[in-house]
């Protein structure tokens, strides 16, 4: 491989090229070799540039939420007109535990356990019994109600079953003295 002369200009001009001189013990001067020394400064400007270049084209992920429609304190609903009938009332308890009744009927509250696709198919068979029923599961409402011992995650893990499943109309309240002692009744039992 030959180099032009503005070839070794340009090599000349990015490192220095030192000359190596040895001698032996009998002053006899052996060939000399040329050490090449790269100059590392072109490069670490160019890292410094990529570096800020990719920096500022970068997009930042902004934290993405759920939008729920909060009712104003100070202003008084009627209350809702929907039959119990198309009421599912889920109840979130300690230890990542769901609790799922319909309508008003406390007697009957199923433990789901920690398996959040039991919650899927319990509100899938309450809409698909509301669509045999009333021919629609639009009036369909689902009252999620955590206790004081359910995690964030919980409560998380409802809202995005809720949108999941398409349903419409959610209210998130808290849980009734008689749910709560319902609860701790079927935990007792359970453990």
């Amino acid at each position: 491989m030959e180099f032009e002369k503005s070839d070794i200009s340009l090599i000349k001009f990015m490192t220095d090229i030192l000359p190596n001189q040895k001698s032996d013990s009998r002053n006899i001067s052996m060939t000399k070799k040329s050490i090449l020394r790269v100059d590392l400064t072109p490069m670490v400007d160019l890292g410094f540039l990529l570096i800020s270049f990719f920096i500022l084209t970068t997009t930042i992920a902004l934290p993405t939420s759920m939008k729920l429609a909060i009712p104003d304190d100070n202003t008084h609903f009627q209350p809702s007109e929907i039959p119990e009938s198309k009421t599912l009332n889920i109840i979130l308890g300690q230890a990542d535990n769901f609790f799922t009744y319909d309508g008003v009927d406390i007697q009957h509250i199923q433990t789901l356990g920690r398996n959040i696709k039991l919650l899927r198919e319990k509100i899938l068979e309450k809409k698909e019994a509301l669509r045999k029923k009333f021919g629609s599961d639009k009036e369909m409402l689902v009252l999620i109600k955590p206790t004081e011992a359910c995690s964030y995650a919980d409560v998380v893990n409802v809202l995005d079953e809720m949108m999941i499943n398409d349903v419409k109309t959610y209210i998130m309240t808290d849980a009734a003295a008689d749910e709560v002692s319902a609860v701790k009744h079927i935990t007792n039992i359970n453990l």
